[in-house]
């Protein structure tokens, strides 16, 4: 009887499990396999973690220092000065005629804020009932919190996510008017898109960066730095391609478009082309002046006995200075460069009030990046220590401003 002998049967190698991998080491699964909303919730854990934090720190602050007097609350706080007017705008739309003081003399009126913001604040209040000064201050949270996600994804592509993570912390906890980014401001509104122009620019997405841009030009006139920036960034895009291509020169005209309709639409509704400008004249005083103002608060509060808020915000506003210049690096990106630099220009040549330079310099976050980088090459220990006190003292800052110092913000 003949035996037939069965070829031995190989085994086929199984697949790895998930918790197996080369020599026995643990093998986590790639991007590819989690799950989309998980991917999502991983990249914008940092910006929602600082946000939850910074604004735990400046409401109880802010609370802290309002709640010690008779005055207004926290949130009659948030909706201090122009925060209010947002508002105004948002719930009774514009006026239709210029105003004017009870002894006949030409005033601002609330032509001269820009109307995204008030839009936001409408759609907030229609999509969830609530009150318009609510409203105001939900948006504008809801609106920081973007402008985080996208400053990390920014930085994070150029200097690496741990210098971004610090970045946000330095951006909305340790700024000396970071709180204003928790205001019925527009403030945090114009960080998301003039960041969001930026990182569309970077990867090369440049309709959606011309589009974010021409919403910035309706949310603040600082936009002209926003569209600037675009446009190193397109020339650049052109100067490597060495071709005229379509679509970021049709992002770099929709860049330019946001500021000059409104301001072509606010001198249609009054009948004189610079009704914008005068304006701003007559209720507050601003005007391009080349510095003069900036230089003689300078000299005034540096040079005399000006008590310390005015010395304070002088130092400050000199630390920002340098900081900016620092950020001139070789591997600097130039349109933050442009960005952040066009902020400082346009806030210190322009004669408004000195003590709200610092809340009109909060969205220029290029000044924050040479500290974000030697903060994230430091120890772990000193790094947070640091962070800390920062934030502190920015927290401080702000609700002092806002409930002691007689101009506020």
């Amino acid at each position: 009887m003949t035996t037939t002998t069965q070829p031995a049967q190989i085994p086929r190698p199984s697949a790895p499990g998930p918790g197996s991998g080369s020599g026995g080491a643990p093998n986590r699964p790639g991007p590819a396999s989690r799950p989309l909303l998980k991917r999502i919730f991983t990249r914008v854990r940092p910006a929602l973690a600082v946000y939850a934090v910074t604004a735990a720190l400046h409401l109880a602050v802010l609370s802290a220092m309002a709640g010690a007097g008779d005055g207004p609350g926290l949130r009659d706080r948030l909706l201090s000065w122009d925060g209010i007017l947002y508002v105004d705008i948002a719930r009774d739309g514009y006026p239709d005629s210029f105003s004017y003081t009870e002894d006949g003399r030409l005033t601002g009126n609330n032509l001269a804020f820009f109307p995204l913001f008030p839009m936001l604040i409408r759609a907030v209040h229609l999509l969830t009932g609530l009150s318009h000064k609510t409203a105001g201050i939900v948006a504008a949270h809801l609106a920081l919190i973007a402008a985080l996600v996208v400053v990390h994804e920014l930085i994070g592509r150029l200097h690496g996510r741990r210098t971004a993570t610090v970045a946000l912390v330095l951006l909305a906890g340790a700024q000396p008017m970071a709180l204003s980014f928790f205001m019925s401001y527009s403030e945090s509104l114009f960080l998301a898109l003039a960041a969001g122009t930026l990182l569309a620019a970077h990867r090369g997405a440049w309709l959606t960066a011309g589009a974010l841009a021409f919403l910035a030009g309706l949310t603040r006139p600082a936009a002209a730095a926003v569209a600037l920036a675009l446009a190193v960034a397109v020339g650049l895009h052109l100067l490597r391609e060495r071709r005229v291509a379509a679509r970021p020169v049709a992002a770099l005209a929709l860049a330019c478009a946001g500021t000059p309709l409104y301001l072509w639409w606010v001198g249609h509704r009054l009948g004189e082309p610079d009704a914008w400008f005068t304006l701003q004249r007559a209720g507050w005083g601003t005007r391009w002046d080349n510095g003069g103002a900036f230089l003689t608060f300078l000299g005034d509060a540096l040079g005399h006995d000006a008590g310390w808020v005015p010395v304070s915000t002088a130092v400050l506003l000199l630390a920002l200075i340098c900081a900016t210049v620092i950020a001139w690096r070789r591997d600097a990106w130039p349109p933050l460069l442009v960005y952040g630099t066009g902020i400082v220009v346009l806030t210190l040549a322009q004669s408004n009030y000195s003590h709200s330079k610092l809340r009109l310099l909060i969205p220029a976050v290029v000044f924050l990046v040479p500290a974000a980088r030697a903060l994230a090459g430091a120890r772990t220990r000193t790094a947070v220590i640091t962070l800390a006190a920062a934030t502190l003292f920015g927290c401080w800052y702000g609700a002092h401003m806002l409930t002691v110092w007689r101009y506020a913000i």
